[in-house]
C-alpha cells in the first residue's frame, strides 16, 4: 500500500480540546511532529473528545470534534486534504485504537503506521496499539513504530496528575486484555463493559487537575 511513501499512515491520537475549541499544547506538538515526517500516504487523527466532559459546540450549536479541529490544523499547515482522515467515534485510547483499524486501516489495507503521541502518554497507547492491531484480531501484518513528542514546559501538576493515572489505567488495561482472544471477546468487552461505550457506563469524578489533561 506505500507505493513509494515510509509510511502509509500517520497516527496522532487524540489529547483533548477546550471549551473554545482549542487544541492543547500537547496535541499541537504531536501534530507538529507530524507535519516533521517527511514520506506519508496519509496523516489521520484521532477522537471525538472525551468522555470525562461534554463536546464543545461551535456557534451554530453542533459539537466540535477533536479530530476534526486536529485536520483542520495539518489543512492549514499545508497538509493536502486528500492525505488527511479523521475519525469522530472514538472517546478514549482504546477507542482511538479500535475505530481506527476499523474504519480506516482495515478497510484501506494501511498497513505501516507511525503512532505520535507525548511522552505521558505513550507507555500506554503503545500497549494498547500492540494489542488492538496484533493478529488475534485481524490478518493484516501491521508494522507500528512509535514517535514520542516531549513533555517539557508543560504544566507540571497537571502532567504529574496525568502520569499517575496513565500508569494506573495502564496496569487495569493489561490485567484486562490478557484475557480477549479475538475480535468477537474485544468488541464484547467495549461495548459491553467499557464506560466509555457500553449503556452502563459511569462516569468517574476527576480532579481539576486531571480534567484539565483531557
Amino acid at each position: 500500500m506505500s507505493e513509494g511513501f515510509e509510511w502509509d499512515a500517520v497516527i496522532i491520537p487524540g489529547g483533548g480540546v477546550s471549551a473554545d475549541g482549542e487544541l492543547p499544547p500537547w496535541t499541537l506538538r504531536r501534530l507538529d511532529a507530524a507535519l516533521a515526517v517527511d514520506s506519508t500516504r496519509y496523516f489521520i487523527t484521532l477522537s471525538a473528545g472525551t468522555f470525562h466532559k461534554p463536546l464543545p459546540v461551535d456557534a451554530a450549536g453542533f459539537p466540535v470534534f477533536e479530530s476534526v479541529v486536529a485536520a483542520q490544523y495539518l489543512q492549514r499547515a499545508g497538509v493536502d486534504s486528500s492525505q488527511v482522515l479523521f475519525e469522530t467515534c472514538s472517546y478514549d485510547t482504546i477507542g482511538n485504537a479500535y475505530y481506527l483499524r476499523t474504519i480506516h486501516t482495515e478497510p484501506m489495507q494501511l498497513r505501516r503506521l507511525k503512532v505520535i503521541t507525548s511522552e505521558f502518554h505513550m507507555p500506554r497507547t503503545q500497549a494498547i496499539f500492540e494489542f488492538i492491531f496484533s493478529e488475534r484480531f485481524s490478518t493484516l501484518d501491521y508494522e507500528l513504530d512509535f514517535e514520542v513528542v516531549s513533555d517539557k514546559g508543560l504544566n507540571e501538576q497537571v502532567i504529574a496528575e496525568r502520569r499517575k493515572r496513565e500508569a494506573e489505567s495502564l496496569q487495569r488495561f493489561l490485567a484486562r486484555s490478557g484475557d480477549v482472544k479475538n475480535a468477537a471477546e474485544l468488541h464484547r468487552w467495549l461495548f459491553h463493559e467499557h464506560n466509555a461505550y457500553s449503556l452502563e457506563g459511569q462516569r468517574e469524578q476527576l480532579s481539576s487537575e486531571l480534567l484539565a489533561s483531557y
